[in-house]
């Protein structure tokens, strides 16, 4: 019985050594970036939008285009004009959300609305693909930002909002009290946002078939640059952003939704 239960044991740890060196990790993410004014850097704008699949970006609007626009390939061609022109206008509506909760903020924390302050939110889900390309969730996220230090997240298990922030502690009270908002968050967070990672990496899977066919007419840099460009483009307009929000917290003396997440802060 003993050398039995050895034998078990071994066999568990097997599994998960071969999960582990097997199971790849995917990521659909939105980030959501808003300025309380206008920043003279270049490359930064007053709100920002962004869709990032696997860290590779697939989606983008921004302030002064005032309109979502696919960053991939396969996205522009297999989703239909109504998915953008919603798109459109979820993001339009998202702006003036954050246009609003930071002037809030600035007021809660007696903050002077002359300096620039900013305000980020991203969500979005993480999952696991087996050997066999099932594809399980992981873990949800859905977290804000504010003048660059963390403000506010959700508790995906226990479904509350936690603050991290003396001033975040208001908006946790309020949106604790909206059961309804609670619920379409951990749902979108677990299904719907599941959902469509599932369907972005089918698409971007079948697009990859296609380029890995016409790559062996394509020179091995040209081939990479094809792949990869769309990461580089994300990690290059956050760097931004980000470099941005540190310029402007040194500048100052002091620290720096989905339609049913439309509530003030």
């Amino acid at each position: 019985m003993y050398h039995f239960f050895i034998f078990i044991q071994k066999t568990q740890q097997i599994k998960w050594l071969f999960l582990l060196l097997f199971a790849v990790e995917h990521s659909l993410t939105y980030i959501y970036t808003a300025f309380s004014h206008p920043v003279k850097l270049p490359g930064i704008h007053e709100f920002t939008a962004m869709g990032l699949l696997d860290n590779r970006m697939i989606d983008y609007y921004d302030s002064s285009v005032q309109k979502k626009i696919p960053k991939q390939d396969w996205m522009k061609e297999r989703l239909q004009p109504e998915y953008w022109d919603k798109g459109t206008q979820s993001r339009q509506s998202k702006q003036q959300w954050f246009k609003v909760n930071i002037d809030i903020l600035i007021n809660r924390m007696r903050q002077t609305s002359n300096d620039t302050h900013v305000l980020q939110w991203m969500h979005g889900c993480v999952a696991n693909e087996d050997e066999h390309g099932n594809i399980q969730f992981k873990r949800g996220m859905d977290m804000y930002n504010y003048d660059g230090d963390d403000f506010l997240a959700f508790d995906d298990e226990r479904q509350v909002w936690v603050a991290a922030a003396d001033a975040a502690f208001p908006t946790k009270r309020k949106w604790d009290d909206v059961t309804a908002l609670k619920d379409y968050t951990k749902g979108y967070l677990e299904k719907e946002c599941m959902e469509w990672m599932k369907t972005f990496l089918k698409y971007s899977t079948e697009q990859e078939q296609v380029l890995h066919t016409a790559n062996h007419r394509l020179p091995d840099d040209d081939a990479t640059l094809l792949i990869a460009g769309g990461a580089v483009a994300a990690v290059v307009l956050i760097v931004c952003v980000a470099v941005a929000i540190v310029l402007l917290k040194k500048k100052r003396k002091y620290r720096m939704f989905r339609p049913i997440s439309f509530i003030t802060v």
